[in-house]
């Protein structure tokens, strides 16, 4: 494990931002950065069968050490970070033993990282943290997992005697902005299953997710004098303010949980000429997840008969919940639990409230369930992650290749 935090010390530290208003694959340029060193990491740990596409997908091989055959399996996680928050220039701290108290990120700008609101810090008194300065985001979703992986591959490398089959791992670009799985080979990947590095909290074993679909409501108005605008002004702004009162006030991020849907406006903007409405939609019942995008086109027709043809409605499905995929094959979840309970971890099973590559994949043919990291408070910055959960995700992946080995017959 002495490699395991410098590894992500230095990954953090390259700026892999991706943006969602690139059409390019990787979005940005500054991703093959951190994807070039990952490749020559490979090769020196002494990973097999090392590429990288054209669109910066990398695959790597750890071959069987077992006469009889096995399901291949693998391990997949990404290394953009989200635009929703600076990835550059991030200087992560190291706070050693930590005592629950509160952590100072930023004396000059009063950013402090409390247990009073973050109540999660309490679980890891004593332990060394990673966190940001206060000014970027860490970087851990999901640049954890990749140390984490490459740090179990090195392991079982320098560990034959450890008993597994075939293992591939993947690290991809874009998944935070919803592009991860894309461009990813299935086939040339080759494995029957896989589980993506990318969750929270240890413990977090995760087989369901959102139904998800982004919106975009378009309100076109007209300017007249306002002195004269009676029966002539069509004002596009105050469409768009009646559209989002005829939404559920209580179906918001805010308010919701476990599996509860929401609505989330995401973007506004507006003159009386044209204004604009951009959110998501999400659910993790399917008949819940059509009603809402039912909804969204009832106000349309509503307003568009109360005030003319003025409204545009454009919904885009992004991506289905996997549960429908991994159920079928369940063995591959148990394999996961059965993991964490031999390392005296307690599996926290639970819906993601959110996206994940698993999600896509899962739908291309690769069951995929996600595994924890040990990151919290992502996308900004009071982001951090315990070392010693990193440490216990790497003995999970290590694991899940031996149970693997013994158990598939």
């Amino acid at each position: 494990m002495e490699k395991l935090l410098p590894r992500f010390l230095e990954y953090v530290t390259v700026d892999t931002q991706s943006d969602p208003h690139s059409q390019s694959t990787p979005s940005t340029e500054k991703q093959w950065n951190l994807a070039k060193k990952l490749v020559m990491e490979l090769h020196q740990i002494g990973m097999q069968e090392v590429s990288i596409d054209e669109h910066a997908y990398i695959m790597a091989t750890l071959p069987s050490n077992l006469e009889k055959h096995v399901p291949v399996i693998g391990f997949i996680s990404h290394f953009d970070t989200t635009p929703d928050f600076s990835g550059k220039n991030v200087k992560p701290n190291i706070v050693k033993d930590y005592d629950g108290n509160d952590i100072i990120l930023n004396k000059k700008k009063n950013i402090v990282l409390s247990p009073d609101y973050f109540d999660d810090l309490l679980q890891y008194k004593g332990q060394t943290l990673v966190t940001t300065d206060g000014t970027t985001l860490l970087g851990a979703d999901d640049k954890a997992g990749i140390a984490e992986i490459i740090t179990a591959m090195e392991y079982l490398v320098n560990h034959p005697e450890i008993k597994h089959g075939k293992i591939r791992i993947a690290f991809t670009p874009d998944e935070e902005i919803g592009r991860g799985a894309h461009k990813f080979d299935v086939e040339k990947f080759g494995a029957d299953w896989a589980y993506t590095i990318d969750g929270s909290q240890v413990g977090e074993l995760e087989f369901e997710n959102f139904n998800a679909a982004s919106a975009k409501i378009t309100i076109a108005g007209k300017s007249v004098h306002p002195g004269y605008a009676k029966g002539k002004m069509v004002n596009a702004i105050g469409i768009s303010n009646e559209f989002l009162s005829l939404l559920p006030l209580r179906e918001v991020p805010e308010h919701t949980t476990d599996r509860e849907g929401f609505f989330h406006v995401q973007k506004t903007s507006g003159e009386i000429e044209k204004a604009e409405i951009e959110l998501i939609i999400r659910d993790h019942d399917m008949e819940h997840f059509e009603a809402r995008k039912a909804l969204l086109q009832d106000i349309t027709n509503k307003l568009s008969k109360k005030y003319g043809d003025c409204i545009e409605l454009q919904i885009e499905d992004q991506y289905r919940n996997m549960r429908e995929k991994v159920e079928p094959v369940f063995h591959i979840v148990e394999i996961a639990k059965e993991a964490m309970e031999s390392l005296g971890i307690e599996p926290i099973i639970k819906p993601i409230r959110g996206g994940t590559d698993g999600s896509q994949l899962s739908f291309m043919g690769l069951p995929c369930p996600n595994i924890f990291a040990g990151g919290h408070n992502f996308h900004g910055k009071y982001e951090y992650v315990p070392v010693e959960s990193m440490e216990k995700a790497v003995q999970v992946i290590v694991k899940i290749c031996e149970l693997t080995a013994v158990q598939i017959k």
